[in-house]
C-alpha cells in the first residue's frame, strides 16, 4: 500500500537534471501538508458563514503549495551546504547531496518559486490587507529560514512549532479569513487540529534522524527532549486532532463535525508501529503514513463541514 512513497531513488535511475532529479527535491508527496489547511478552511468558511469565492480559494491553494515548494527545496539544498544530507541519514535522499541537481539551480528555483509566490498573493493582499500582507511575509521568511539564512529553524527544536504555526493556525485562519474576513472559533480549533497532525509528521522525521542529527550538531527537538518523550509527544500530536473534531462539532452543534473520528483507528495503529518500529528505513513509511492520516482527517472534516451546511 505504501510502495510509492518509500522506494528509494538510487544513482543508477536518476539523471543529473531530471524530472526525477528535481522530484527529489520537491518531495511531491509532501505538499499534502500544503493543500489540506486550505481545503479545510474553505469548507468551513462556506458550510459556518456561507461564503465561497472559488478563485480566492485557488489562489490561497497556490500559494501555501508553493510556500512548501520554498521549504523541501530549501531543506534539500540546505542540507548539502552543510555537508549534513549524507553520511549516515537514513531518510530519503536529497537531490543535491547526491549530484543530481546543482545547488545553483535549485537556488535559482527557489527565488523564483518565492517571486512567483509574492506575485500570485497579491489578490490576497488586496483582499485581506495587512493581516495577509504580515501573514505572507512571515510565512516566506519561515520557509526560506528553515534550512536557509546563518541559524536554520530546522538545526534548532522549534521546528515542530514552526509547522504547526505555519501549516496549521497560520494557513487554516489566514485562508478562512481572505473567505470571510474574520476568524471564528471553529477555525481556530481546525487551525490546531491540522497543525498537531503537520507537527506529527516532522516529528517522526526528526525522530527517524535524531542519531545521525546528534552527531552532526542539529538540536532538533527529539534530540533534546530524548526518545521516550518524543514518543509520548508524537502521540498527543495524533490523537489531539480528534479531540477537537469533538469539541468542533460541539462548538458547531453538528455531529458531521466529528467525522474525522472515523480515522482514528488509523491514527491508533500509526502510534503503535512508531514505538514498535526499530530505528532504520522503515521509519520513512511510518512518516508518509502520517502525511496520509492528515489527509484523511482534513478531508473527512471538510466532508463533514459540506454535509453540516447541506445542499
Amino acid at each position: 500500500m505504501h510502495a510509492p512513497f518509500i522506494t528509494p531513488y538510487t544513482a543508477a535511475s536518476i539523471r543529473p537534471g531530471s524530472w526525477a532529479a528535481w522530484r527529489v527535491a520537491l518531495r511531491p508527496k509532501t505538499l499534502w501538508i500544503a493543500t489540506v489547511p486550505v481545503v479545510v478552511a474553505t469548507c468551513l468558511a462556506w458550510s459556518i458563514a456561507g461564503r465561497f469565492d472559488p478563485a480566492i480559494a485557488l489562489i490561497a491553494l497556490a500559494v501555501s503549495v508553493l510556500m512548501q515548494v520554498v521549504t523541501n527545496l530549501q531543506n534539500d539544498i540546505g542540507y548539502t551546504e552543510r555537508r549534513t544530507g549524507t553520511g549516515g541519514r537514513i531518510g530519503l535522499p536529497r537531490a543535491t547531496a547526491n549530484g543530481w541537481l546543482s545547488a545553483s539551480a535549485v537556488n535559482r528555483a527557489i527565488l523564483a518559486t518565492i517571486l512567483v509566490a509574492g506575485i500570485v498573493a497579491l489578490p490576497l493582499m488586496l483582499r485581506g490587507g495587512w493581516p495577509i500582507v504580515l501573514i505572507g511575509v512571515a510565512s516566506t521568511l519561515a520557509a526560506y529560514g528553515y534550512m536557509g539564512g546563518p541559524r536554520p529553524i530546522a538545526y534548532t527544536p522549534f521546528g515542530e512549532l514552526t509547522v504547526f504555526v505555519f501549516f496549521g493556525l497560520t494557513a487554516v485562519c489566514g485562508s478562512y479569513y481572505v473567505q470571510t474576513g474574520e476568524v471564528g472559533l471553529a477555525a481556530w480549533i481546525a487551525g490546531v487540529a491540522i497543525g498537531s497532525h503537520a507537527a506529527g509528521v516532522l516529528l517522526i522525521n526528526n525522530y527517524r534522524d535524531r542519531a545521525h542529527d546528534a552527531a552532526t550538531g542539529r538540536c532538533t527537538l527529539p534530540v533534546l527532549i530524548r526518545a521516550a518523550a518524543s514518543l509520548r509527544l508524537f502521540a498527543v500530536l495524533e490523537f489531539l486532532p480528534f479531540a477537537l473534531a469533538l469539541v468542533l462539532a460541539a462548538v458547531t452543534a453538528s455531529a458531521w463535525l466529528a467525522l474525522p473520528l472515523l480515522a482514528l483507528p488509523w491514527a491508533l495503529r500509526l502510534v503503535r508501529d512508531v514505538m514498535l518500529t526499530p530505528d532504520g528505513p522503515a521509519q520513512n513509511a511510518l512518516l508518509f503514513r502520517a502525511v496520509m492520516i492528515e489527509v484523511a482527517f482534513g478531508m473527512l472534516l471538510s466532508v463533514g463541514a459540506l454535509a453540516h451546511r447541506g445542499p
